[in-house]
């Protein structure tokens, strides 16, 4: 069941864009536009992945099941609040419900503690309730503030979630 979490290299990008389009098209489908899902591309992911791993101001962790990488997560300083943010977390849904998220969530959460937050936050889209219910397993809590993102060209609300870090340490 275990995974290894491991800090991610530049030669990953690839695989972090092949698990970031496979999970957005399961996890996200019903939920925003199917064409946009579609039309999701691994090769520009991977571009897009080159260019955040050599700029990312936070920290991106993969997680490995028998030298595969299954998902991924990058942290950082939040924008909004001197908090932590989990900025993105997603896992191959082929390794959804194998606990791969849960080390991967909790690595994050001591990645943001050792960089010296005390409080993390993260947004999930307020129809996931796959997602939330997951983040509540883990003890993260509904805050208040909503936001309006537009993603593949539709406005879609996310909520955002907040745990205190002071008990990942």
């Amino acid at each position: 069941m275990g995974c290894v979490i491991r800090d991610a290299r530049l030669d990953d990008a690839a695989e972090l864009a092949r698990v970031h389009v496979t999970s957005w098209q399961a996890a996200y489908r019903g939920l925003i536009d199917s064409d946009f899902l579609d039309s999701l591309d691994v090769a520009d992911r991977t571009a897009n992945w080159s260019r955040i791993l050599r700029q990312t101001r936070g920290r991106a962790l993969v997680a490995e099941s028998d030298g595969e990488i299954v998902g991924f997560c990058v942290v950082g300083p939040s924008i909004d609040l001197d908090w932590g943010e989990v900025y993105s977390i997603y896992l191959a849904p082929e390794h959804w419900g194998r606990g791969h998220g849960r080390e991967l969530l909790t690595a994050a959460e001591r990645a943001l503690a050792d960089s010296g937050h005390h409080q993390a936050m993260l947004w999930v889209l307020d129809t996931n309730q796959r997602a939330r219910d997951f983040y509540e397993r883990q003890g993260w809590v509904i805050g208040k503030p909503i936001r309006i993102e537009n993603i593949g060209g539709n406005d879609v609300n996310e909520v955002r979630y907040e745990k205190p870090l002071e008990v990942c340490r």
